[in-house]
């Protein structure tokens, strides 16, 4: 069995005790952290992104692989260096993660994949589920970089994953004391601020494991003691559907397009940040 497929079946059986874990907790505490319908929404979308991501793996790995080959530095520096080479692949991934989900939140197009991810109103380990679902269409595109650097499309992408299963942690309002952490790593309070829809908190908070990046390219934002975070979209998809639901943002993107007169104005809205009007 590959460490990818110990990864996974590892990963599923953790994700499930925590999320029982959550639940009975939450009701124990009577706190209304869970609805059936928005967290089987979220399973759906993990079930449709990782289908897709599935069937994606074999270009994601031909385009990274192919890059690797014409890499500034040939040889694959796992093998010749292995501590430093994991801790060099896993900062770069963590870097351009932060690239990839700022452009999510600022170019609109893109914006209508990821708004899958943050159209929960609730706050909870099934929204960690809650995937981006056509995100493996242009992901791999953002680690280019790190195949140019000498690093293979298995590797990178098996570190993502690594890191993905830290974001899974991140999407509680519990584990308050891994905010001790919080100058460097992201914590659980930073993502809170991430998934909010107050004004203040907007487009905040980038980052995947570390919150270092947020701090350089000004996008940090701690959460305040005075304002709660209220989770979801500023404009609601109201609607449990499992089509509609991936593709509402899309019907309100084409929309807009539609409605605009000028050719520059139709560009505009694809690559202007989610808020942008003529």
């Amino acid at each position: 069995m590959t460490r990818e497929l110990w990864l996974f079946n590892g990963s599923i059986i953790v994700y499930v005790f925590f999320i029982i874990a959550e639940i009975i907790l939450s009701n124990y505490q009577k706190r209304e952290s869970y609805n059936a319908k928005d967290s089987s929404l979220s399973i759906w979308f993990a079930i449709a992104g990782g289908s897709l991501d599935f069937v994606m793996r074999g270009i994601c790995f031909v385009v990274l692989d192919y890059f690797n080959q014409h890499a500034v530095y040939q040889p694959n520096l796992i093998y010749l260096y292995p501590l430093w080479a994991w801790i060099v692949v896993f900062i770069c991934q963590d870097f351009f993660f932060y690239w990839l989900h700022r452009a999510e939140h600022s170019i609109r197009i893109l914006w209508a994949v990821h708004s899958n991810h943050h159209s929960s109103e609730y706050f909870n380990f099934t929204v960690a589920l809650r995937s981006s679902v056509l995100q493996p269409l242009y992901r791999f595109a953002f680690y280019i970089p790190i195949a140019l650097l000498g690093f293979d499309g298995l590797t990178i992408m098996f570190v993502y994953a690594v890191n993905q299963i830290y974001q899974f942690f991140l999407h509680t309002e519990y584990l308050n004391q891994w905010n001790k952490l919080g100058y460097i790593f992201v914590t659980p309070s930073h993502h809170q601020v991430h998934h909010a829809k107050n004004d203040v908190y907007l487009d905040r908070n980038m980052g995947q494991v570390l919150i270092i990046w947020d701090r350089m390219f000004g996008t940090f934002q701690k959460e305040l003691k005075n304002e709660k975070p209220i989770y979801g979209l500023t404009k609601q998809i109201k609607t449990y559907h499992p089509i509609n639901s991936i593709f509402i943002e899309f019907i309100r993107l084409f929309k807009d397009i539609s409605a605009s007169k000028s050719y520059l104005d139709k560009i505009k809205h694809l690559i202007n940040s989610p808020n942008w009007k003529p």
